[in-house]
């Protein structure tokens, strides 16, 4: 019998899928790089909580790493490290292969908006003595998420001479921040019977900006607006008429923390997608010389569906990879369609105090590694690319060649769920593509969730894929 049962066991092992170990298969070296890897991901969380902000923070470190500004008509050799910025809201760094662009170039795409609360054309208004700014929010949100927690303004805007000033207030210990009101439980009956949809809307999404009067002895209406606008002026030099030509924002003024007693976890805004982005960015730093071309494109507007000239349906980075093959003598849709891609992007981790949203099976969690999401998109599998089992295949291998902790996992269960990723508009371009990110906790919520390993293991995936031959 107990020979049977060995036989049985040692069937088990060669054919069914083994239980995941997630960090209990790493060792105390492993963990320790993930750690060190992660205060360098804590430094770029904190610079960059804006598209523009994130783009100026990646260019330091990639100057500091050697790179050069992209000059379309030179020759680039094998080695070579070009960075090439989309309107200071989107960046594509590329380093040039021992085969160039010939058999196609590997693309790491991440996006560096998130969720956020921006302000209208014509934002300032004064009610009962108050000073507030009307607002339109961006992204998916729970609103009332934002409601009673400290804000900063971030931003740039256009004076009318077509200078430009950026704008940021709030985040300094000794710096005055912001806040959306919320009403108190005594008086709140009967919004709390409403859906949580409705409870709180996108126009009561108003954030209190000051309540003092401008110091004149004049009768004078809206002297609380007036003094706003006085001191934003003192600062920045901008007069009321210049939020039309403005690009401004409210984020959480807080910095990420450390989560857990053991330090295992780190919370903050903007995981989604900057866990991403830093990692392929770090990826593109430090590889080398590798065969195939390597692009990260750090892009902008996914969170509002990748439209604009700045999200991934611009044909920008289409056209810095046609420069890149021009360079090389090749047809751009040709290096295109020989291209392969990892779309870097998050899932939501299996949250076991909602577990009735997850269908636990197909569900990613903290500590198991980076997730592959085949498809993503909504019910019926609508808007999305849905890898090929054969191109699965090949990230799966090197994933497993090179003992990178990874998972897969669907966008919780199939009529609840579901989302959507930049990967359909790559593969659109005739590019084998799939989704690979890092697991996060209370996704969209102003405080997100990732494991420190999974963002280390998301760096080695982006690595191993740009280094690895095949």
């Amino acid at each position: 019998m107990a020979e049977e049962k060995s036989k049985t066991a040692k069937l088990k092992e060669e054919i069914m899928m083994p239980e995941s170990k997630g960090t209990k298969a790493l060792s105390k070296k492993e963990i320790k790089k993930a750690d060190e890897f992660c205060e360098g991901y804590k430094k770029f969380l904190n610079h960059s909580p804006i598209e523009r902000e994130a783009v100026r923070y990646s260019v330091k470190l990639a100057k500091k790493a050697g790179f050069t500004e992209f000059e379309p008509d030179k020759k680039y050799e094998p080695g070579d490290k070009v960075y090439y910025i989309n309107r200071d809201k989107a960046i594509a760094l590329a380093v040039i292969g021992k085969n160039g662009t010939k058999n196609g170039v590997k693309l790491a795409i991440a996006h560096i908006d998130s969720p956020r609360i921006d302000l209208k054309p014509n934002p300032l208004y004064e009610a009962n003595n108050l000073a507030l700014f009307k607002t339109h929010y961006y992204g998916g949100l729970k609103k009332y998420q934002w409601t009673a927690i400290p804000l900063s303004l971030h931003g740039t805007v256009v004076k009318l001479d077509g200078a430009r000033v950026d704008v940021s207030w709030g985040d300094a210990e000794d710096e005055s921040c912001f806040c959306v009101t919320d009403l108190l439980p005594h008086l709140a009956r009967e919004q709390a019977a409403k859906p949580m949809s409705k409870a709180f809307t996108g126009e009561d999404m108003n954030v209190l900006v000051g309540s003092r009067p401008y110091d004149t002895k004049d009768d004078e209406k809206d002297l609380v607006k007036l003094n706003v606008m006085a001191i934003l002026n003192k600062k920045y030099g901008i007069r009321e008429s210049d939020f039309l030509s403005a690009e401004l924002c409210l984020i959480p003024s807080f910095k990420c923390k450390d989560i857990g007693f053991d330090a295992s976890m780190i919370g903050g805004y903007g995981h989604d997608d900057k866990v991403c982005a830093y990692p392929a960015l770090m990826a593109s730093i430090d590889v080398e010389v590798p065969e195939q071309t390597c692009v990260t494109y750090l892009t902008d507007k996914e969170e509002t569906g990748s439209d604009g000239n700045t999200g991934m349906q611009s044909d920008f980075l289409r056209y810095f990879i046609y420069d890149l093959a021009k360079s090389d003598g090749e047809e751009g849709y040709r290096v295109l369609s020989k291209s392969t891609c990892l779309s870097a992007d998050v899932n939501a981790a299996f949250d076991p105090t909602y577990a009735s949203a997850y269908e636990i099976n197909n569900s990613s969690f903290i500590n198991n590694g980076v997730v592959i999401s085949k498809y993503t998109g909504h019910g019926g599998k609508y808007d999305t690319s849905d890898a090929s089992a054969e191109y699965m295949g090949k990230i799966r291998s090197m994933l497993e060649k090179n003992s990178i902790l990874w998972q897969v996992g669907e966008l919780g269960k199939v009529d609840i769920g579901g989302g959507g990723t930049i990967a359909k508009y790559v593969a659109n371009m005739n590019v084998d593509v799939v989704d690979l990110g890092v697991p996060v906790l209370s996704m969209h919520a102003p405080f997100e969730i990732v494991s420190k390993t999974d963002v280390y293991m998301a760096y080695r995936a982006f690595y191993t894929f740009f280094d690895s031959k095949n």
